[in-house]
This record gives structure tokens, C-alpha cells and sequence, in this order.
């Protein structure tokens, strides 16, 4: 059972990883280097918080074996026995062998740095290039990111000469990496205590409000007047740039050299695009005898470039619509339901995709009404208090895991308690607990923050590549001190404990941060405290407040804008509300229509061919008769019904004017 933990969290880690980035991400439009890049960032940072816990397991059975070993003791392959105690040291079920901790974290480690540092800055300039080969887009992200790349090397050169010119620095090659980890540690750190600070707060209230129908009513109403602004922006962004596309498709004809870019443009427009501006084939003229002038290659690369953004942006908003219209129809049918005397759950509208069997067959209209309706909003409710309680917890570690001396760290406390009776098992499942509890705190936020329309990880697979590739950069960055944290405020860190003990393997390849004294004993311990003022200002919405001045539509209670959005959201949900019902009207009239009548037309149509073929034999059988000018006569009468049927113009079908009574109807024609 040594190394069976290992991989069993190794292969459940990468499927999780798999499922996010499948949930977010486009398998079959994206490239597939930018998926695996994206999958490798995503899954070596979760592969991090979930092993954390079995490497300090790990470590304090080696604490035990060399407390056992400076004692006389008894051993054996399962546990070993502390003579003067008689206390035994069980090996835990999860142990993993001396050895290869080390090297899976320098492994798991080094590729994360060289993801977020190197490849994923590089991968984003050559993802988001409208450059329509690979070595333009390679140059392009060369340049791009050579003011990125030349910073750190120019202080990272600087810092070398210093150390090499200074007679007082005697640094060996270990140190200098110690130096380069903590300054990478130092910048995730100051960073993750800005994000932990938000979703410490908003988890919790997310969660209590989640239990108010009223409040996620008002919320999903404000949401799409939001997005039908930024519908509308993205629809007339999007006919602008295929303008635009138009008159280069017109300007530049079939033996142009860049009409190969031409055509790379027109395959990412949307289909009803393409099939309006189709190849200009139909003239031949030179494009050298027509003193026009042309676009270059440089300019059609940033027209390429803008089509991709233009065309995601705008595929992006009619999916968040129909989702959001969706939301907005149950939520409304639960408020209606609510007070229901049936007890049964009744739907607007059915669902459009098939639901699965045996899912009906458990969760029945009835369950469905209890959950939605009577417990649903109570479990949201002992849920976020439960939240609440892990986030005042962490509030209070983050500002006393410094104290030794006593031990004011809660979570410190728990390890050391577990640690004496050597439970494992208890100490593995806290240690989870509180690490997954400030992943979500910190990888929930990454997700829900939005810079304008540069980074946005939206659901349903609508995430662009530069985005994903973002979200790997950020995750490469805030997992390292994020570990380091959680060993502080275990004070599994013997640089926050001060203790002679055998450090996690963890920590071993981090390196000792006493190198640099002013980081280890200054920022790593009072910075965190600033955690408990960013949670005051996100319980009160400071941020949320600022935006709001700035002009920047925010959910606000106690503002007129916000009042005016969800009554405008209201009246469009009500708008496609009755548009839906219209819809399914007609398609329901019309089914209606086929079942009792599609018999009666069969009929009609068999007697008509059957008529047909009767004359058509009376005819062969009259051929040879002396009446050549009635056949004729009869001919010319035919093409002019024939000709007066094709000049027939179709009647103007008006749903209104429809009589609901087929057999009037059937009556009148």
C-alpha cells in the first residue's frame, strides 16, 4: 500500500483536471497545444494540494523513527515501539519510501516554473497572433514577449555582477536557486493574499445568498441586461469586422499573392458569412493591371486577428444568453411553485435535451418540489456557515501561526494533537481539508475575476486559448506559496516552528529562506496578516462600491442604476418568455395539425396519382385518333395553368389570423 495511494490520487487528479478543462475549454476548435499546455499547468497544480497531505504524514513517521532511533526501541516492518513509553509508531497506510518525494516535487516543481515563466507567456503571444504561418506567429511572439523575457534577464544579471563584484557575497550555486524560488514564492504570495482575502468573504455569502430565490431572481435579471448589452456590442463588432473582411474578400481577387490569407480569413468567419462573401471567381483580371491599392500581409494579420476575437466573443454571448435565459425560467418557476398546494414541481418549458432515465425515475416531480422548494435553501444555509467558521479559522491562523510559543494556530494545534497519538488518518484528512479550503478560497476567485474581455474562463466551453493559457500561468504561480503557507500555518515549516526537526520534502527543495533573512522573518509572516483588512473590505464591497463610481454596472442593492438594469432585465426575460411560448405554440398546433389530417392528405395525394395515371392511359390509348388540334388546344391550356401557378405569389401567413377550429377552416378551402 506504499505507493498505492500515490497513484491512485495521481490518476484521479489528472480526470479532474481533465473534466475543468473540458467544462471550460474546446477540445475540437482549440489547438491541441494549447489543451495539453493548459492540462499540464492545471494538473500539476492540483497534483500539488493533493499529495501535500501524505508527504506530512510521511514526515512525521520519519520525525518518529528518529525520535525511536536516539532511544532504545524494538522494531518491526508495520510500526516501531518507544521503550521507556512503550509507545507505538505505525507506519501509516499511505507512506511513500525515502526518496521519492524529493524527486517527484523537483520534477513537479521545476516544470511548473518553467510553464508559468517560459512557455505559457510565449504559447499566449503565438495563440492570440493573426499570423497565417507558424514562423509568423513564432516571430510575432518573439517580439512580443522580448521586453517580457529581456526584464528579467537584465535583473537577473544585474543581481549576478553584483554578487560577482562584491567581495562580501560568497554564493554558492544552491543559494542562488534558493533566491530565485523565493523571489517567485514573493510575488505568488502577494498576490494569493489578495484573492484569499476575496473568496474567504464571498464564498460564504455566495452560498447564504444562494438560499434566497428573491435575491438570485433580481441578481440573473440584472445579468441580462448586462448581457444583452454585450450581445449587442458583440454583434456589431462582429459586422463591422466582416465588413470590413468584405472589402478586402472584393479587393483582392483569385491571383493576388494574399489571396491564401484571404481564404485562411473567410474559414474563421461564421458560416452565413462565408456563404455570403463566397470566392471572387468571376473576374480575371490582373490585380497588376489595376492601380489599387492592396492590403499588405501585415495588415491582413491583424484583420486575422481581430476575426478570431470578434467571431469567439460574439459565439460566447449567444451561449451565455440561452444559458442565462434558461436559469431565469427556473428560477422563476420555483418562486411560482413555492406556493404550490400539489406539491409537484411543474416547468414552464421542457428541457431541450433528453434527460436520462433513470434520473426521471428518481427525482420525480414531487422529490424535485422538496428539494428545490423546502431544503435546498436550508442546506445552502448550513453550508455557508460551515464556510463561515473554516473562514474565520483561517483569519485568525494566518495572523498568530508566527506564535510558537504558545501555539495560537487552530490548525497547528489540530496537527500537533494527532501527532501525539501518531493517527494518521486524521491527519491526513486535516491537512486535506484545510489545503482544499484555500485552494477554492484561491483558484474559485482566478475563475470568477474578469479583466474586461483580455481574461474570462467562461463555462460551457466558450474560454478562449489565451485565457486558458492565462488561468495555467496564474494557478504555475499561486500554488507554490500557497503550499508554503499551509506549512506555516501547520507549522510543518521549520523556518515558522524554529525547530531541529526533519523538514517535509516540500520544503526540502524550497531551499532554506534564512539566505535572505528580511523575507523569511519579515514579509513571509506579517504579510499575510493583511488577509484580515481585505476581508473587511469585501464584507463591506469596497471594491465592488469603487467600481460602481467608475462607472462600471455592479449588483447593488441600494442604487438606482441597479434598479433601472433589473427592471430592464425583467422585461427582456419576460419578452423571450413569450416569444418561447409562441414558439412552442406553433410547433404544438402544427404536430396537431399532421396527426389529424396527415391520413386525409395521403389519401388525397394516392386518389390524385391514381387520376393521373387513368388520363395518362386514356391519352396512349387515344393517340392515334384524327383530333390533333384539341390535342393541342388542351397542351397550350396546360402551360398556361402551368405558367399562371409559377406566377402565383405566396399568401402572407399571419399567425393571428390562424382558426383554431380545423374543420372551419377545412369547410372554407
Amino acid at each position: 500500500m506504499s505507493g498505492a495511494a500515490l497513484g491512485l490520487e495521481i490518476v484521479f487528479v489528472f480526470f479532474l483536471a481533465l473534466f475543468l478543462l473540458h467544462r471550460y475549454g474546446d477540445f475540437k476548435k482549440q489547438h491541441r497545444l494549447v489543451i495539453v499546455a493548459t492540462l499540464l499547468a492545471w494538473y500539476l497544480c492540483f497534483l500539488i494540494v493533493f499529495i501535500l497531505p501524505l508527504d506530512v504524514s510521511t514526515t512525521i513517521y520519519n520525525r518518529c523513527k528518529l525520535a525511536v532511533n536516539s532511544s532504545p526501541a524494538e522494531s518491526n516492518d508495520s510500526y516501531v515501539t518507544l521503550a521507556p513509553s512503550k509507545q507505538k509508531c505505525f507506519k501509516p497506510w499511505s507512506y511513500i519510501p525515502d526518496g521519492i518525494m524529493p524527486i517527484f516535487w523537483r520534477v513537479v516543481y521545476w516544470t511548473s516554473q518553467f510553464l508559468t515563466w517560459i512557455l505559457l507567456p510565449f504559447m499566449q503571444s503565438y495563440a492570440r497572433s493573426g499570423g497565417f504561418s507558424i514562423t509568423g506567429k513564432i516571430k510575432t511572439a518573439l517580439i512580443e514577449n522580448a521586453i517580457y523575457y529581456g526584464t528579467y534577464l537584465l535583473i537577473f544579471g544585474a543581481f549576478l555582477i553584483y554578487v560577482a563584484v562584491n567581495p562580501n557575497f560568497n554564493l554558492q550555486w544552491n543559494q542562488l536557486q534558493t533566491i530565485g524560488i523565493a523571489a517567485a514564492n514573493t510575488w505568488g504570495l502577494f498576490l494569493l493574499v489578495l484573492l484569499l482575502g476575496y473568496g474567504l468573504v464571498e464564498i460564504p455569502r455566495s452560498h447564504w445568498n444562494g438560499a434566497k430565490r428573491g435575491y438570485l431572481l433580481m441578481k440573473t435579471y440584472f445579468k441580462a441586461a448586462k448581457l444583452m448589452t454585450e450581445k449587442a456590442d458583440a454583434e456589431e463588432n462582429l459586422e463591422d469586422i466582416m465588413e470590413e473582411v468584405r472589402k478586402v474578400n472584393e479587393s483582392i481577387k483569385y491571383n493576388h499573392p494574399l489571396r491564401k490569407c484571404v481564404d485562411t480569413i473567410l474559414k474563421k468567419c461564421p458560416t452565413e458569412y462565408q456563404e455570403r462573401m463566397g470566392r471572387n471567381m468571376d473576374d480575371y483580371e490582373d490585380f497588376d493591371e489595376r492601380r489599387n491599392s492592396y492590403p499588405n500581409e501585415k495588415s491582413l494579420a491583424k484583420l486575422h486577428k481581430q476575426v478570431i476575437y470578434s467571431v469567439q466573443r460574439h459565439r460566447r454571448t449567444q451561449v451565455q444568453w440561452q444559458i442565462l435565459l434558461e436559469q431565469a425560467f427556473y428560477l422563476e418557476d420555483v418562486a411560482k411553485n413555492e406556493s404550490s398546494a400539489t406539491r409537484q414541481f411543474i416547468h414552464t418549458f421542457h428541457s431541450q435535451e433528453p434527460e436520462n432515465k433513470i434520473i426521471q425515475y428518481f427525482y420525480t416531480p414531487t422529490v424535485e418540489w422538496y428539494w428545490e422548494c423546502l431544503l435546498r435553501p436550508w442546506f445552502y444555509r448550513v453550508l455557508a456557515v460551515v464556510l463561515a467558521t473554516f473562514s474565520v479559522i483561517v483569519v485568525w491562523s494566518e495572523c498568530t501561526f508566527f506564535s510558537t510559543k504558545p501555539v495560537l494556530s487552530l490548525f497547528a494545534v489540530f496537527i500537533q494533537l494527532a501527532e501525539k497519538t501518531y493517527n494518521y488518518i486524521y491527519i491526513e484528512m486535516a491537512c486535506f481539508l484545510t489545503i482544499f479550503f484555500l485552494s477554492i478560497c484561491v483558484y474559485s476567485t482566478v475563475f470568477r475575476i474578469r479583466v474586461f474581455n483580455y481574461y474570462y474562463l467562461a463555462s460551457h466551453h466558450q474560454t478562449d486559448a489565451y485565457s486558458l493559457l492565462f488561468s495555467g500561468m496564474l494557478f504555475c504561480r499561486l500554488t507554490p506559496p500557497l503550499c508554503l503557507n499551509f506549512l506555516g500555518l501547520t507549522h510543518m515549516d521549520a523556518t515558522i516552528s524554529h525547530k531541529n526537526t526533519q523538514p517535509t520534502a516540500y520544503t526540502s527543495i524550497m531551499g532554506s529562506m534564512r539566505v535572505l533573512s528580511f523575507i523569511a522573518d519579515g514579509f513571509y509572516i506579517y504579510y499575510p496578516m493583511l488577509v484580515v483588512i481585505l476581508c473587511i473590505a469585501t464584507y463591506f464591497s469596497l471594491g465592488t462600491r469603487c467600481l460602481n463610481l467608475l462607472g462600471f454596472q455592479q449588483f447593488m442593492g441600494d442604487s438606482e442604476m441597479t434598479s433601472d438594469l433589473i427592471d430592464e432585465g425583467k422585461e427582456l426575460i419576460r419578452r423571450e418568455k413569450r416569444k418561447r411560448q409562441r414558439q412552442e405554440e406553433g410547433e404544438n398546433r402544427r404536430r396537431e395539425w399532421k396527426e389529424r389530417y396527415g391520413n386525409r392528405d395521403d389519401s388525397t395525394r394516392s386518389r390524385a396519382v391514381h387520376t393521373d395515371q387513368k388520363e395518362s392511359s386514356f391519352s396512349e390509348t387515344n393517340a392515334n385518333r384524327p383530333l390533333s388540334k384539341y390535342t393541342r388546344s388542351n397542351g397550350r391550356t396546360e402551360r398556361d395553368r402551368i405558367e399562371l401557378l409559377q406566377d402565383a405569389e405566396p399568401l402572407d401567413f399571419n399567425a393571428d389570423s390562424v382558426n383554431d377550429d380545423p374543420l372551419e377552416s377545412d369547410s372554407g378551402r
